[in-house]
This record gives structure tokens, C-alpha cells and sequence, in this order.
């Protein structure tokens, strides 16, 4: 079952500049012009860590990992970082608008015992071995979780529930506004020994951050071989309560770069009609493909049933386009564009699923195909880090 720790986190300070500036998204959701944005933005930008300029090949002495490793230590000496004098929990809340809704996220961001994938720490998703390598050349350079893996508990938790009513209503040590209005608040929490009971018997679903997690084990076991336990034993996690909090689960739409173009569906007129026709419940999911002079848009009904995207993958995509031929994007314009300039053959827009569907899937025994779904808010990077490069004590 999942054990949680405080940790001693390692935090911007004034020094660094507004937080918009310099936190960002989780690197796996940065396109290349948001990336330069970003690293244009400040030079203190968790950006120039978790996405760093440079070479990939770790044999060269200019690569970007022990780039961002060494930026980190500037930082640090320089006071743009600051580490916390004790061990301690971080509340946090995502305050957004959806649908007209104005809603709100909370969690708690804490150290999570790693353990393999399971019983008491549970995918929904497969990964790819790309990330994961890159991921771990970035971790074993810096030594330190630059953002949090997003999981989430069944629940309810009464005692995580009253613990963040009552921090919350204080003011936040740290806040800031996302490009996409989403307002982010920390609070630290200070080290409760009881914290760490409320999740003993609460199987954490992990919503986002799979590669994070898979290579924080694969970091585990090489330290272990060379030093034994230590901090590395457990990685950043923000953990929030599913039967408390309503988590938004949008689509990750798939952009197909090559392989046979889609044929059939009901045609429809525009991209706003075919997102219309999206369904989860019917796995109605839609094709955008180049027709004789125009963008085909069409509706395909799926004989699976949900999620979608596990029908997609299953039905159709097993065949015409392998994992390789995908790339992934939340935005759907983005995914229409990338087959109106040419830079794909075909899109497959899908439809919001629910934490509960992805559950049933897990309860099955399966996972999903990588980057199936997209939790969010999700949480900011660079809000607080955590380094595994001590020695643990306890």
C-alpha cells in the first residue's frame, strides 16, 4: 500500500522573478514554439531544466542534462531556488474554469514510496522507452523530481478534506495564473505524523506522469546498486481525492503522420460538427483527412466499447498506424492544421472519458494505450521540486 513522506522541497524565491514566468506546464504537453517562448520568457524558467538547450548524447560534455544540472546549482547558489530548512507537505490547489463551470482542485503534493507497478500504485497507461531514457539522463544529471507525478485516491478522505479547508482559506505562499487561466496556490503544510495513515489502505491511480514514475524506478534501482536505499526510494507526487474532487479527464487527440489514410464514416460538415458527434458512451470518435479538394471530416461509430480511445487503438489503429506513426495533442485545431499543412495523412479526434471508465479498465486487468487521456489542470512545474540527492535518514 502507498507510503507518503514530507520532503524538503525546493521552491522559487522573489529573487526569480513573477512565477508565470518562470513554472510551466509538464514537458510533455510544451510544443517547440511554446518551448522557446518559454525560454525567452526568463532565464530562470524550470524550462531551461526540464527541456534544456544542448545535445542528447550524454557523452558529450555540452549535453543538455548536465546543462540543466548545472543551472540548477547556480540557481540554488544564487538564491533564485531556495530549499526548505525542514521536511514538510505542500497543499495545493487549481482553480479553473470549464464549461462555463468554475471549479476547483486540491491535493496534496508529498514524497511517494515508489513501489512497482500494482497494487499500491496503479497505471492506466503504457509508455514508451524514448521518454522514460530521456527522462533518466535528465534525472541522473540533476538529481532532483523537477515536477510531480498526478495521482489520484478512490476516497473519500474526511482527514485530507478537513486538512485542506483549513489550509487553503490562508494566503498561499506561492500563486500564480497559467496561460490558460488557471489560477495555481501552494501552501507548505507542516510534517504531521498522521498524514501518512490517511493513505495506508488508498490505492493511488496515476492520471498523469507514467514516464516520471517508470523512470523514477528505473533511477531507484541503478542507486540501489550502487548505494543502497536513500532518498531516490521515492519521487514528487501531487495526490488528490477523486470522491472530493472532480477531475476533468479531456481527449488526447491523435495526429497520424503516415500509414494508410482512413476511409469511410458519416461526412460532416466542419470540424465543429464532427467534435459535436464525439461520444464516449457510443465510442463515436471522428477522422480528419484530406478529401479530393478539401479537409474530409467524418464520424466513425466503434463497435467497443469505452473508452474510445481504446476502441481507436484496438479497431483501427492497430493496423494502419503503429505507436511510432503518432504523435499527441489536447488541441484538436492543432491536430486538423497538422493535416492541412501536410505534416500528417490523418487526425483521429476522441471524445472526454471519466477517472471511473479508466478505473473499470485497470479493474479488467488492461491498460490503455499511451497518452490516452489528459487530466486537467494539471499541476505547474516548478512550483516545487524535489531533490534526491541527500541522504535519508530516516
Amino acid at each position: 500500500m502507498p507510503r507518503v513522506f514530507p520532503f524538503e522541497g525546493l521552491t522559487y524565491s522573489a529573487a526569480a522573478g513573477p512565477l508565470d514566468r518562470v513554472t510551466a506546464p509538464p514537458y510533455d504537453v510544451i510544443s517547440d514554439a511554446r518551448r522557446r517562448s518559454y525560454l525567452r520568457g526568463s532565464p530562470y524558467s524550470v524550462v531551461h531544466l526540464d527541456l534544456a538547450e544542448g545535445s542528447s548524447d550524454p557523452d558529450d560534455p555540452a549535453n543538455r542534462y548536465e546543462r540543466a544540472a548545472a543551472l540548477l546549482t547556480d540557481w540554488e547558489r544564487q538564491g533564485a531556488l531556495q530549499r526548505a530548512a525542514s521536511p514538510q507537505y505542500y497543499a495545493y490547489e487549481m482553480d479553473f474554469e470549464l464549461d462555463g463551470d468554475r471549479r476547483r482542485i486540491r491535493g496534496l503534493l508529498l514524497a511517494l514510496e515508489l513501489e512497482p507497478w500494482g497494487t499500491g500504485v496503479i497505471p492506466h497507461e503504457r509508455t514508451l522507452p524514448g521518454p522514460v531514457e530521456d527522462r533518466l539522463k535528465l534525472l541522473r544529471a540533476t538529481h532532483t523530481h523537477l515536477s510531480a507525478v498526478y495521482g489520484a485516491i478512490s476516497g473519500p478522505s474526511p482527514q485530507l478534506a478537513a486538512l485542506l479547508d483549513r489550509v487553503t482559506t490562508q494566503e498561499a505562499s506561492h500563486e500564480t495564473e497559467d496561460e490558460r487561466s488557471v489560477r495555481h496556490r501552494m501552501w507548505s503544510v507542516p510534517e504531521d505524523p498522521q498524514i501518512a495513515s490517511w493513505f495506508v489502505d488508498s490505492p493511488i491511480l496515476i492520471a498523469d506522469g507514467h514516464h516520471r514514475y517508470t523512470t523514477a524506478l528505473r533511477y531507484r534501482d541503478e542507486m540501489h546498486a550502487e548505494r543502497g536505499f536513500g532518498p531516490w526510494d521515492r519521487v514528487l507526487a501531487l495526490v488528490v481525492d477523486a470522491a472530493a474532487e472532480h477531475l476533468p479527464v479531456l481527449p488526447f487527440h491523435r495526429i497520424q503522420r503516415t500509414g494508410e489514410v482512413p476511409a469511410g464514416g458519416t461526412e460532416v460538415a466542419s470540424l465543429r460538427d464532427a467534435l459535436d458527434a464525439l461520444s464516449d458512451d457510443r465510442s463515436t470518435v471522428a477522422t480528419v483527412a484530406m478529401g479530393p479538394e478539401d479537409l474530409r471530416y467524418a464520424i466513425v461509430e466503434l463497435a467497443g466499447g469505452p473508452p474510445a480511445v481504446r476502441a481507436l487503438h484496438e479497431e483501427l489503429l492497430h493496423g494502419s498506424a503503429g505507436s511510432g506513426e503518432l504523435s499527441f495533442t489536447p488541441d484538436a485545431e492543432e491536430a486538423t492544421e497538422a493535416v492541412a499543412t501536410g505534416a500528417a495523412v490523418a487526425a483521429w479526434l476522441l471524445p472526454p472519458t471519466t477517472p471511473e471508465r479508466i478505473r473499470q479498465v485497470i479493474e479488467q486487468g488492461e491498460r490503455l494505450p499511451q497518452k490516452s487521456t489528459y487530466f486537467w489542470p494539471k499541476p505547474r512545474t516548478g512550483m516545487v521540486m524535489m531533490p534526491v540527492d541527500g541522504t535519508r535518514t530516516d
